[in-house]
């Protein structure tokens, strides 16, 4: 009978989104998403990854993607073990996923790549990074990179220069959600990320158990619809879908991401 009762309880809780942002942001990205999920009675949650958002770490004191992924891992720990979560990944957030997948399958009931790096291990080799690191050596020298290990060494972090990332990172956004990221982006921990290896697993582990969304975004200059087509023909998801929007559709089209979101929710019995 107790068995009954917490089976009923864990199917009458809404479900419940969490959301992993990508490179130099934070949970504050997700800021319209969250009030969309929130009105419409579901639950939510946004991690700010280690030197992301709030979290007080230094991006350039972080050697290993681990530590950088460690608010998530904590986060699905601490829940029931009979809970499950719609995992929502954008751009390096797609790391967060994968890995969470590896670890957690149990508690994930979706899976949901936006504009994201999706490669089942990680980076294990070069064609994985020309697949699934954004390449924008078109637009010149991008990049404010920073040396905690020394000037001898390859750099530990990376920010986009603030000249650059209105016409990258969200050329169809509003101005006010430009102004936004202009304050509140942080340097990103590049040594963590581009050496995020994951666990070779089997092909019928239970990761594969798990359905996986991925959402195109059409205008994107950063991680361009054609990488995004190679990482999805790589290892195909469940189920994809087009989004008309730049790198950051969180600002630029808020209302048809989250019908996306839903819409992959209700497809895979998740709502």
């Amino acid at each position: 009978m107790a068995g009954e009762n917490q089976e009923k309880a864990l199917e009458s809780k809404p479900p419940h989104f969490v959301l992993i942002h990508g490179m130099s942001l934070g949970s504050w990205c997700w800021y319209k998403i969250k009030c969309l999920i929130e009105v419409s009675g579901f639950v939510v949650t946004c991690i700010n990854l280690k030197s992301s958002g709030i979290d007080p770490s230094s991006a350039d004191s972080l050697n290993s993607f681990d530590q950088y992924n460690q608010p998530l891992i904590d986060f699905l720990s601490s829940l029931p073990e009979q809970e499950q979560v719609i995992l929502v990944g954008h751009s390096a957030g797609g790391l967060s996923v994968t890995s969470a997948l590896q670890k957690f399958p149990k508690k994930i009931c979706l899976a949901v790549y936006i504009a994201a790096t999706m490669l089942k291990f990680g980076f294990q080799t070069d064609q994985d990074l020309k697949d699934g690191v954004p390449d924008l050596s078109e637009y010149g020298d991008v990049y404010e990179l920073g040396f905690g290990l020394g000037p001898e060494n390859p750099p530990t972090s990376a920010l986009i220069k603030s000249e650059f990332r209105k016409n990258l990172l969200h050329h169809m956004s509003p101005q006010q959600d430009c102004a936004l990221a202009a304050l509140m982006m942080r340097p990103a921990p590049l040594l963590a990320l581009t050496t995020a290896k994951l666990d070779e697993e089997e092909e019928e582990g239970d990761m594969a158990h798990v359905p996986r969304v991925y959402i195109k975004t059409l205008q994107d200059r950063v991680v361009k619809p054609e990488q995004q087509e190679v990482m999805i023909k790589r290892w195909p998801p469940s189920q994809t879908y087009e989004l008309d929007s730049d790198h950051s559709p969180f600002f630029s089209n808020p209302f048809a991401l989250f019908g996306l979101l839903l819409k992959a929710a209700v497809s895979a019995g998740s709502i």
